[in-house]
């Protein structure tokens, strides 16, 4: 399967979320209940969440690097130059910002998916329904 992509997402494969966010997959799925369905959709392999600018983006990618995932990789100038754990792949702008060499894209789905895998069908916002409660955090 292969998810669609959207203004600037973030992707990050499944099996990383099993083994570093905390609580795994399931604890996962359980913060991003009210969000899944609108801005976070899934495949076997990848999730995706995502922003419509690089504020909103830069601090998805520190709040995953404050849980435990490796972000990116750097040379010895500080030059960002691969994402890890992470990408950031920005549809209209010609795809990964960085070098990502675990994703791959099907223009005939026009869907990423993890790169060794079929692409398969497309998995959009559409293939899940959103939940109608709203979590607390909102109110707080």
């Amino acid at each position: 399967m292969a998810i669609q992509p959207e203004f600037i997402d973030f992707i990050v494969p499944i099996k990383i979320i099993k083994e570093k966010y905390p609580g795994g997959w399931e604890q996962c799925l359980k913060d991003h209940d009210y969000s899944i369905g609108r801005c976070i959709w899934y495949d076997e392999h990848l999730f995706r969440t995502g922003a419509m600018n690089s504020i909103d983006i830069e601090s998805l990618v520190n709040h995953w690097k404050g849980l435990g995932f490796e972000t990116f990789r750097e040379d010895q100038d500080g030059n960002l130059i691969e994402w890890i754990d992470v990408c950031v792949y920005e549809y209209y702008f010609g795809g990964p910002t960085l070098k990502c060499d675990w994703i791959d894209y099907d223009k005939e789905i026009n869907g990423i998916f993890l790169k060794g895998t079929d692409p398969g069908k497309l998995v959009t916002r559409h293939d899940f329904v959103p939940t109608d409660k709203i979590p607390d955090w909102i109110f707080e």
